[in-house]
């Protein structure tokens, strides 16, 4: 008596699958399409040129280089211009010493005002060109980032300008990505 329990549960457990999947079936037939005339205004669609976004590419690669090498370079200098700025303040440090570091300081601010000039050209190309119009989301923002970077480099924190660049490499990468 047990086993025709779970039999008769089993075949309308069974049967519950079945129409199941014979409504899904029926919902997914393919119904008859009315046609209708509408009046259509003509769309104007911008054409993208493939060599455009291909220099495109090109320049963002350009800048994903530039801007790494110059954070492989600042990753070894600022630590050193950092340690010698506390070596200044505590008195440790010949005047000869402390203008070279000062002037290792510049250079390094300097470095990152051609990045930026680079940067911001990139920038503003995306925005103006049609055909690179449609990636300036992945990429908008990497001028003022560049501008931080300079502002913590004046303020003398140039171990944090690194970590802003790395920003400004993470979305040309993404730029890059989003390109064909």
């Amino acid at each position: 008596m047990k086993t025709n329990k779970y039999l008769l549960k089993f075949t309308f457990l069974v049967l519950a699958v079945v129409l199941g999947f014979a409504a899904s079936a029926d919902a997914q037939k393919k119904r008859p399409v009315r046609k209708t005339t509408t009046k259509t205004t003509p769309t104007t669609t911008t054409t993208t040129s493939p060599l455009e976004v291909r220099q495109g590419a090109d320049k963002v690669s350009i800048q994903i280089k530039n801007v790494t090498k110059f954070i492989y370079v600042l990753g070894g200098v600022a630590r050193g211009i950092e340690d010698a700025d506390k070596d200044a303040k505590a008195g440790k440090l010949s005047k000869p010493v402390i203008d070279k570091n000062n002037a290792f300081k510049q250079g390094v601010i300097n470095s990152i005002r051609n990045l930026k000039a680079g940067l911001a050209a990139l920038e503003v190309e995306f925005k103006t060109k049609p055909a690179l119009k449609n990636y300036i989301f992945q990429l908008q923002g990497i001028t003022e980032l560049s501008s931080q970077s300079e502002d913590l480099a004046t303020a003398g924190r140039f171990t944090d300008s690194g970590r802003v660049l790395l920003t400004v490499v993470e979305k040309l990468s993404d730029t890059l990505v989003a390109l064909p």
